[in-house]
């Protein structure tokens, strides 16, 4: 069998056993926000570290978020401009929006950890910096700008300067900057709180999927500004700027990432429309699982 279809098998495999233990009643979607908030706070931040560590870091890796950024504010105008042939309600156009600005860099992580090693995990998490940055901020003030709670618009700067991994990667950099070495038990430990991120992340993504028919039209409108203008503009960023080998790569391929749980969580909190950002959500996740794998194999 081929070296990287081994090691992306795994991870569909756990997907369905996240969806089988929900069918199963062992586990609800309700359980998917604790896996993933122990990956966020617990699990992910020590993984980043040595992913760090481990590997040369490049001027051409800190321009990274950078490029995550840019995709988000270009999602924004392509669905804008979408809208203005669609008039869409506004509860669903804010799920509709905020669903093809996030990407879903927890589904990345795993993947480029599997595919690339650390290498391909550093790049990823940088990205996902970027993504987040934009999440908590723009992202975040439009779901409140479509969403019909009524509080003051006011970005979540503090949400986004609270994340763990966010600290991780500047402990990181400072430990390879200063020139610091881990002693062995400090790898072992770190590697050991870190070793749960992947199976966790793909159970998680398992038990949030929960498809639904009304309006696939319209959601896959969504999925394919997401991933396919995604997929595009990554590219492009590429080209332009002369990205080489991984870098580019992660560039071009997290910029097709599926549509994110924040999506999800944006939506129930500023109440805009849920079901409808539930079935793109779950679509795009489905997509994600053959798509993304592809595009690493192609592109890597």
């Amino acid at each position: 069998m081929n070296p990287f279809v081994e090691k992306i098998v795994p991870l569909i495999v756990a997907f369905f056993v996240g969806v089988s233990v929900k069918k199963l009643r062992m586990l609800s979607k309700d359980d998917a926000p604790i896996l993933l908030k122990f990956v966020l706070n617990i699990s992910l931040p020590a993984l980043t570290i040595l992913a760090i560590y481990n590997v040369q870091v490049s001027a051409e890796m800190l321009f990274i978020p950078v490029f995550a950024m840019i995709v988000v504010m270009v999602m924004y105008m392509v669905s804008t401009l979408a809208n203005k042939a669609m008039q869409l309600p506004r509860p669903m156009f804010g799920s509709f929006l905020v669903g093809t600005m996030i990407m879903n860099t927890a589904y990345a992580l795993p993947l480029f950890h599997a595919a690339f090693g650390d290498e391909g995990l550093a790049r990823a998490s940088l990205f996902d910096i970027g993504n987040t940055f934009m999440i908590f901020t723009f992202t975040y003030f439009n779901a409140i700008k479509y969403g019909d709670n009524a509080h003051t618009d006011k970005i979540a700067w503090g949400k986004f300067l609270k994340l763990p991994p966010l600290y991780a990667m500047l402990i990181a950099l400072l430990i390879k900057v200063l020139g610091f070495k881990l002693n062995p038990v400090s790898v072992n430990v770190l590697n050991l709180i870190g070793q749960p991120t992947t199976t966790l992340v793909m159970i998680a993504l398992g038990l949030y999927f929960a498809p639904r028919r009304k309006n696939i039209g319209k959601a896959f409108l969504a999925i394919f500004i997401r991933m396919g203008l995604g997929l595009g503009i990554g590219w492009l960023l590429a080209l332009i700027f002369g990205l080489q080998e991984l870098t580019a790569t992660t560039v071009i391929v997290c910029s097709a990432l599926p549509i994110g749980f924040n999506t999800l969580i944006f939506a129930n909190l500023e109440n805009m429309d849920r079901e409808f950002a539930a079935t793109m959500v779950s679509f795009s996740i489905i997509i994600a699982l053959f798509y993304v794998p592809l595009l690493i194999y192609w592109f890597g």
